[in-house]
């Protein structure tokens, strides 16, 4: 069978074109022939994007006099001349009216440097994941249940589970995970090379196999790539970390110890480039997984869920069909595993409900889809967000263009009358206006670029985003060019052909209306400042919901706590420490436990019911965590019915302490003395129900909770019962050093942490401030111009007001009621879209504020108080001149 022949590869047209309009009709064919060759010989080794710009490269590289077709001297003169007359005129016109022009660049320069900003970053969030080869064949494997018409997503899988999913589908090239759970000892250690005894921590511990390796394409510096994490015991490093600590030595076949356990050291196997700041998966150590159990039957485990799987599929798999076919392995794992569990209803419920589905790796930092997988992650609403944002505030500064343009008209309109008159056609004055705008644009832009490179520190510490400029991109520069061309086009175009559009007898009679389309004007001004007030509004709301959310009770005390960190490795001295601690001045209370009330602490859930309860069916999914005997008095979380701890009696290691929710959940309205078991029949008696507290961000519902005498000596936390932090901190070091000679205490407060949790909501809130800022800067700096225009305007009329006995209060209220009008329609329309937008922005929380009126109000106030400082100076000073100096010519 005849195969159809593929198109042919053609370079850009529009560069062709070009080339034959400028190039000697003797030279045309024959070198176009050899440059649409050369590019036929490209296009298949480096893909139609690089062979197109070769090709544009080679075509203004023949920009050479030998080869330029010869014109007629004298209309290439006169071109010449033209245009250079075209930027004399610009230039006169802007040096003439200083004022005027210094708002048209200056707007236009800070928007521009805004714009520039804004669009590094949402470049940034949108290239997330984008740098693999094989991108668009990986997806992470997640799970999605729905039990009583609520739907949960997860990404968390038991162990064996990586292995089944290669093993039964021949459409799944590689399969790998990986374990970031802290319980396991990922996260945060300390390290040491195995020569030395001084210990550091590190952040970027993760449990991986090879086939995790493989699928995210990890470029390797030192080590065998195919082998490096298929031995027990080894650790591969990233180059940041190979400097630091084997600096000018090669690391492979060196030792590294954590927690200072000596029992079990980690021999390094490679080094790998350090992971691009555009990735989700992040990572300083990897420790292999092979041979590592965390805890015995772990390997072999359907029913523990510790990792992130992901998969690489073959080319031309159908991902949807495949997703069905996955759902397989709940029949044939998942669901006897539940049964041999010992109780039915534990899990066999949540279980029947799953499906699996998979996620493309490049949606996991913007489009999670609900997902909790306790990454960072951006927000794809934020991404549109600031891209429109972005977009209003250049808007901004092109209104303010359009508008002092038309309402200058009157300083133009005897120039276009005069030269209509003595020939020149309407087109020659629409050029001449769109090369004043192009200059207006390209000054603004280089003072925009600067700007926006002079702010750039200051715009990643906002965003806590390590961007750049992006000068080695090919793209780049050209695109700034087109950039400028584009703004001077569309800031231009409208005023270019409105004061082209004059008629020369009208304009010489004097019968040009001065300012003329003030209603398109207004209409401009109305916008301006919905825009400023919407950003207002959103700037308030978010400061509300942040004092809200800093000072609403928790249900527990997060003042004056100082959280000590990597305490494990004192090992079974941390008993001790824990004694002298409260032996010090100043200190009321100590206890150790890595559960901490905050988004991102340790956390460890099970299905609980009340003992001989059959409902409900699935359990009561609750947190279970391991604290010691001062877990409550320490962080102050009161109990509402029975006791605490006590560390005389032996009973209470069966013991358990829930919360109210827990109780209500259960059933247990006298819930002292009553018993809880989990699906592996482990009893617990309960001695206490305490108040509920906040242990995750005010996004979320407070769920059932209960606490347990056990081990997770990670951190201690100590309540200081003064507020001499300093010497309290020095006591507490000196006792450190005593205890750990060679590591360096870790310490921060539980309050500071508490805030942490909260640091995108105050970086959003100061984000809309400097947006809201820049909005009304922008709008007033229009504002000002049209105020100055307007008294010029009408200046005779002001003169014969004040003769006839006007006051200067009344001058005042004629020149700023229009002004005020505007402010009213802005308000008006503003008012229900800011409404809408942060009703949609407060729906993540379940703990928030209500809008009030008064925001709106507030809002209004400050437009209005601004924009009549802005209007004032020039208002004011018409009230207050001389009448006779301005009809001294009537």
């Amino acid at each position: 069978m005849n195969q159809p022949s593929p198109e042919k590869a053609r370079p850009p047209q529009w560069a062709m074109r070009f080339f034959r309009w400028f190039c000697n009709d003797h030279l045309s064919e024959a070198v176009l022939g050899d440059l649409e060759e050369l590019y036929a010989r490209r296009r298949p080794v480096l893909g139609k994007k690089r062979a197109d710009f070769l090709f544009v490269i080679n075509v203004l590289l023949f920009l050479q006099p030998f080869a330029i077709k010869k014109r007629s001297s004298s209309s290439s003169v006169n071109h010449l001349a033209m245009f250079e007359n075209y930027f004399k005129i610009a230039w006169r016109t802007m040096s003439r009216q200083r004022l005027y022009t210094g708002i048209k660049i200056g707007g236009l320069a800070i928007a521009i440097g805004t714009c520039i900003l804004i669009t590094l970053f949402v470049r940034r969030e949108l290239t997330y994941d984008q740098h693999y080869q094989k991108g668009d064949l990986v997806y992470r494997v997640y799970r999605e249940s729905n039990l009583h018409g609520e739907t949960e997503r997860g990404v968390y899988f038991p162990a064996p589970f990586a292995k089944a999913l290669q093993d039964e589908y021949p459409e799944i090239e590689l399969a790998g995970h990986y374990n970031p759970s802290a319980n396991a000892g990922a996260g945060g250690n300390t390290v040491r090379r195995g020569d030395e005894i001084e210990s550091a921590h590190e952040e970027g511990f993760v449990y991986v196999d090879q086939g995790l390796a493989d699928i995210f394409e990890l470029s390797f510096i030192r080590g065998n790539a195919q082998k490096v994490l298929l031995e027990p015991n080894t650790i591969v490093i990233t180059q940041r970390i190979a400097d630091k600590y084997f600096a000018h030595e090669d690391p492979v076949g060196k030792i590294l110890i954590l927690n200072n356990d000596e029992t079990q050291v980690y021999t390094i196997s490679g080094v790998v480039q350090d992971p691009p700041a555009t990735t989700h998966f992040q990572f300083n150590f990897l420790i292999s997984l092979a041979g590592k159990e965390f805890w015995k039957g772990e390997k072999t485990a359907w029913m523990s869920s510790n990792y992130l799987d992901y998969i690489r599929v073959r080319p031309g798999t159908d991902v949807a069909a495949l997703e069905k076919k996955m759902d397989a392995l709940i029949g044939k794992y998942f669901v006897p595993s539940a049964a041999a569990s010992g109780d039915d209803r534990s899990l066999m419920a949540w279980v029947k409900s799953l499906h699996f589905k998979l996620q493309p790796v490049r949606d996991i930092h913007l489009n999670t889809a609900g997902v909790g997988d306790n990454l960072p992650h951006g927000d794809i609403r934020y991404a549109w967000l600031f891209g429109a944002i972005a977009f209003f505030i250049l808007t901004i500064a092109c209104i303010n263009f359009i508008n002092l343009s038309t309402a200058r008209s009157a300083h133009r309109a005897k120039e276009v009358g005069l030269r209509k008159v003595v020939g020149s056609p309407r087109s020659q004055l629409v050029n001449q206006f769109l090369i004043e705008s192009l200059v207006f644009s390209f000054i603004s832009f280089a003072l925009g670029l600067a700007l926006a490179r002079t702010s750039l520190p200051s715009f990643n510490t906002l965003l806590a985003s390590p961007l750049t400029f992006p000068w080695e991109a090919w793209w780049f520069v050209p695109l700034l060019f087109l950039g400028a061309v584009l703004i001077g086009f569309v800031a231009g175009i409208y005023p270019s052909f409105y004061l082209s559009s004059f008629k020369p007898v009208d304009v010489l009679k004097g019968h040009t209306t001065l300012g003329a389309r003030s209603s398109i004007r207004s209409l401009l001004v109305v916008f301006q400042f919905s825009i400023s007030i919407i950003l207002i509004v959103a700037t308030l709301v978010i400061q509300q919901q942040m004092h809200f959310i800093l000072t609403k009770k928790l249900g527990f005390d997060k003042d004056q706590v100082l959280i000590l960190q990597d305490t494990h490795t004192l090992g079974d001295q941390i008993v001790a420490f824990k004694n002298e601690l409260v032996q010090l001045p100043n200190i009321k209370n100590v206890t150790i436990s890595g559960y901490l009330p905050l988004e991102g602490a340790a956390r460890n859930g099970n299905p609980f019911w009340a003992e001989g309860a059959k409902e409900p069916e699935e359990g009561v999914g609750a947190q279970i965590w391991s604290v010691d005997h001062d877990y409550l008095p320490t962080l102050g979380i009161d109990l509402v019915a029975g006791r605490n701890f006590n560390v005389e009696l032996a009973s209470d290691s069966q013991a358990v302490i829930i919360n109210q929710t827990m109780a209500n959940a259960l059933n247990l309205h006298d819930a002292v003395g009553r018993a809880i078991v989990n699906p592996w029949n482990q009893k617990w008696n309960v001695i206490g129900v305490m108040e509920d507290f906040h242990f995750e961000t005010l996004k979320k519902h407070i769920e059932p909770l209960c606490v347990v005498i056990g081990r997770s000596s990670n951190i201690v936390m100590v309540k200081v019962g003064s507020k001499d932090f300093q010497r309290a901190i020095e006591s507490v070091s000196g006792l450190w050093k005593k205890f750990s000679p060679h590591q360096v205490l870790r310490y921060t407060f539980l309050d500071q942490r508490y805030a942490a949790m909260y640091e995108e909501v105050h970086r959003t809130q100061q984000i809309f401030t400097g947006f809201a800022a820049l909005a009304i800067l922008l709008a007033c700096l229009g504002l000002f111009a049209l105020s100055a225009f307007l008294a010029e305007q009408r200046s005779k009329e002001i003169s014969i007001r004040l003769v006839l006995g006007a006051t200067t209060g009344s001058i005042f209220q004629l020149l700023t009621r229009n002004f005020m009008t505007l402010l009213f329609i802005a308000l008006v329309i503003a008012t229900p879209l800011a409404w809408y937008m942060m009703q949609r922005w407060l729906e993540d929380y379940v703990y928030k504020i209500s809008i009030s009126w008064s925001t709106f109000a507030v809002a209004g106030l400050v437009s209005a108080v601004i924009a009549l400082f802005t209007v004032s100076y020039h208002t004011i000073r018409a009230a207050l001149a001389n009448p006779a100096s301005r009809l001294r010519s009537e």
